[in-house]
């Protein structure tokens, strides 16, 4: 057998043997995973056993993997959070980059290089890569504010870093010139304009076509990646900087939990990222640290300018903005990981004969131990500050269930999908319950139980693809209203989300018998659904508001919920308030995490609200009606005409939105919440 191998199917399959063993050693010894194939690249590679040479191939399968796990950094980036926090992320960015660049320039300096080359050591070094976002993932902190201030930097550094390296080769080859630096301003600014306008625009027109197939979808989002980290190339950057760019401006459109956040993930974490590491860990030769003692002091200097240079940058970032020691370590764990753009200007200076050998040989020794470094401080302080966000008193008494009634195919997937957003807004680890209910004689439903289960055995798969689990449910009622009932009894349900045609006959109350019938005898939080387009395409949700409705015991519940599907969707809020006090709304949603901000307007009429707040709706609107059930404080009897005239005159999309009704039980039971004494006594909330 040649050595190194050349046969394709052996080399993958000893990579693949290689991305299933170590990292379970890697537990064992309770080192995180992801060093794993790091360190079974030093032992294969070419400096190694010399198994698997470092070819053209790793080299393609490792770029791919870098470039997933910026594009999944720019994907997860909470841009609200962002948005509220972007000083802190530039002054982070600023002195993640300066602080190293400072003390690598001085290191090449001390060692005789050359300014050019001091100060392409500084960029080297002020750069970072987020090796050790999957893990802050992966353990549930990505809104962190500390974790988007350390995204936000990673943006500055890496541009910068990228921009060094542009100015700094064209002065080693004699073109910093004017037409140099305006070609470089220009090809930057229309290639971040270009991302932003043109892949929103397509997106758009994309997923309101796409009828939810897996695999198209997956494919385009494939090409927007690699399109925009070519065209980068084009524009003189790196292609990393096309990744982040390409995951911001989808960001908005793959929602986390979704079945196709889920393929990107599984494709990304199971093949590709491993390959970069393996890939990283076979540019390593030990044997030039034994060989050449000099070698040892570079390799100090250097990892002494980015260990120093970082903890400096995170420290006084966390002293500016009172971060945690748990949020500063984080921070740390986030910063120093060395890999992609590091990599990217030492060969490049390599090649243009700015960094000799030696250097680079310490370089990759830094880029090692800052990837155990960076993954083992990642995941020691994210799993902490993930335990104690688990610790914060549960505000429900019972376990959050969402059930699902689905009657017509058409619409599983969008029910589904707002199941999903409603899942990860509760932050339950229940399934999710589809269920189908069979108006038929008990004794000749056999058929149709049959056909029912066939129906909801495509909600499993679509479940699936979004790695959520499912429970189904088949009731036999000759009432489809009271067997939905009997399935939030005996299931213990707590929110019920119904789809809904938009049409009501006859002398039918709001929706319709069936829909009716289950509102008026259950107290769960319910929405029922007219989903018009793909809901990743949300751009604004407009809430209304009737009167009273403050009062109500599962208002504050609500509009979390609302707030928490809009950041998921990265969708604005704009609220109408119909004839009530703006200042007890506003209030309201201040104290109420997530901190998405909610725009109120009063509307002093039902009447004005139909002819002038409501007439500019737009087809990607999503518009949440929060209404109450007759007979509580909140009800009005406008809000059984409202849905229909709604659904009449939307273009968007509706969900009117029933808060949960609790009993005086469930209020007296309810931990960590005061209970106000106006509504024990009022008679509204009892049986």
């Amino acid at each position: 057998m040649n050595i190194p191998l050349q046969e394709p199917v052996i080399i993958f399959g000893l990579a693949v043997l290689i991305f299933l063993f170590f990292p379970i050693l890697m537990g064992k010894l309770r080192i995180p995973a992801i060093i794993g194939p790091i360190v079974a690249g030093i032992i294969i590679g070419p400096n190694g056993l010399n198994w698997l040479a470092r070819d053209s191939t790793i080299e393609l399968l490792g770029t791919v993997g870098l470039l997933f796990i910026i594009f999944i950094a720019g994907l997860e980036l909470d841009i609200d959070g962002f948005k509220k926090y972007r000083n802190r992320s530039i002054v982070f960015g600023l002195l993640s980059f300066s602080i190293p660049l400072t003390l690598g320039t001085l290191v090449g300096v001390y060692l005789g290089f050359s300014i050019p080359a001091s100060i392409l050591l500084g960029s080297i070094v002020g750069s970072h890569t987020l090796l050790g976002y999957p893990i802050v993932s992966r353990l549930g902190v990505t809104k962190n504010k500390a974790v988007t201030t350390a995204i936000g930097g990673t943006l500055l550094t890496d541009t910068l870093a990228m921009l060094v390296l542009a100015v700094v080769t064209g002065a080693a080859e004699g073109e910093l010139s004017v037409t140099f630096w305006a070609q470089l301003i220009i090809a930057t600014a229309l290639f971040a304009g270009g991302i932003f306008i043109v892949t929103p625009y397509v997106s758009r027109w994309f997923f309101r076509n796409s009828n939810n197939d897996g695999a198209t979808e997956f494919n385009f989002v494939m090409a927007i990646l690699f399109v925009a980290g070519s065209i980068a190339l084009f524009a003189g950057l790196q292609p990393i900087i096309g990744a982040f760019l390409a995951g911001l401006a989808l960001n908005r459109y793959i929602y986390d939990h979704g079945p196709l956040m889920n393929r990107i993930r599984f494709t990304a974490n199971a093949l590709f990222i491993p390959f970069f590491l393996l890939s990283v860990g076979m540019l390593m030769d030990l044997s030039v640290l034994i060989s050449n003692p000099e070698a040892w002091l570079v390799t100090a200097l250097i990892a002494f300018a980015v260990v120093f240079g970082k903890a400096a940058a995170g420290f006084i970032t966390s002293k500016i903005y009172a971060y945690s020691v748990q949020e500063r370590k984080i921070i740390f764990g986030l910063s120093i990981s060395q890999a992609a753009a590091t990599l990217a200007s030492t060969l490049v200076g390599y090649e243009i004969g700015l960094l000799n050998q030696q250097t680079v040989n310490a370089v990759i020794v830094m880029i090692l131990m800052t990837c155990i470094l960076g993954p083992y401080f990642s995941e020691k302080y994210a799993r902490k500050l993930s335990t104690s966000q688990e610790q914060t008193p549960q505000m429900e008494s019972m376990p959050e269930r969402i059930l699902i009634p689905l009657a017509n195919p058409g619409t599983m997937e969008s029910l589904m999908d707002l199941g999903f957003v409603i899942k990860k807004a509760k932050g339950t680890g229940e399934p999710l319950y589809p269920l189908s209910v069979v108006q038929k004689d008990l004794k000749k439903a056999s058929t149709e139980v049959a056909q029912a289960e066939r129906m909801l055995g495509h909600s499993v798969i679509y479940a699936s693809g979004a790695d959520v689990p499912v429970k189904l449910l088949t009731r036999v009622d000759r009432n489809i209203g009271r067997g939905i009932e009997r399935a939030v009894a005996e299931e213990r349900i707590t929110t019920i989300i119904a789809g809904w045609n938009g049409q009501r006959v006859g002398s039918q109350k709001i929706f319709g018998g069936i829909i009716d019938n289950f509102l008026e005898h259950t107290y769960q939080r319910s929405l029922i659904t007219r989903i018009r387009h793909p809901l990743n395409t949300t751009e604004r949700i407009i809430v209304i508001i009737p009167n009273n409705v403050a009062f109500k015991p599962g208002f504050e519940d609500s509009i979390s919920i609302i707030k928490d599907i809009a950041a998921q969707l990265n969708a604005s809020l704009k609220s109408y308030v119909v004839r009530d006090n703006l200042d007890t709304y506003e209030a309201v949603s201040k104290r109420i995490r997530p901190n998405v901000p909610i725009d109120f307007y009063s509307s002093e009429s039902w009447e004005s609200l139909y002819e002038e707040d409501l007439t500019g709706i737009k087809s990607n609107d999503l518009v949440i009606l929060v209404s109450a059930r007759r007979g509580t404080v909140a009800w009005h009897p406008e809000l059984e005409l409202l849905p229909k005239k709604l659904a009449d005159m939307n273009k968007g999309s509706l969900i009117v939105f029933y808060p949960t009704e609790m009993k005086e039980a469930d209020l007296r039971g309810t931990r960590g919440t005061e209970v106000p004494k106006e509504l024990l006594f009022r008679s509204d909330y009892h049986d």
